[in-house]
C-alpha cells in the first residue's frame, strides 16, 4: 500500500464520520469556500496538509475549515503517540500554523 495513503487513511475516515454525523454546515457555507480556493484565497486541503505533516505532534483525525475575523482557518485535530488530542490551527492560505492547543 502507498505509505501517503496509509497516513490519509484515518483523515478520510474521520472526515467521513463528520460527513456522516451531520455536522452543522450549510450549503452557503460550502459554496463560499469552494468561491474563496477558486480565488486564490484559501490553499487546497491537500496542498495545506503537504506543509504542516513535519509540524503535526501525530496522526489527523479531523478538520475544519473556518472563518475566523475574516481570515479562513484550517483547524486540524492531532492525536498523538501517547493518546493526547490537539487543536491545531492553521492559515489556509500561507499555510503557517498559527497555535496549538491541547485538548
Amino acid at each position: 500500500m502507498d505509505l501517503r495513503l496509509h497516513r490519509l487513511r484515518p483523515l478520510i475516515l474521520a472526515l467521513s464520520l463528520l460527513a456522516s454525523a451531520g455536522v452543522p454546515a450549510s450549503g452557503r457555507d460550502h459554496d463560499e469556500a469552494r468561491r474563496a480556493a477558486e480565488a486564490g484565497e484559501i490553499r487546497p486541503l491537500a496542498d495545506v496538509l503537504d506543509l504542516v505533516k513535519g509540524k503535526l505532534p501525530g496522526e489527523v483525525v479531523g478538520v475544519k475549515l473556518e472563518r475566523e475575523g475574516g481570515a479562513w482557518t484550517y483547524e486540524f485535530r492531532v492525536l498523538d503517540g501517547k493518546g493526547r488530542l490537539f487543536d491545531i490551527h492553521v492559515d489556509a492560505k500561507s499555510g503557517e500554523v498559527e497555535r496549538t492547543k491541547e485538548k
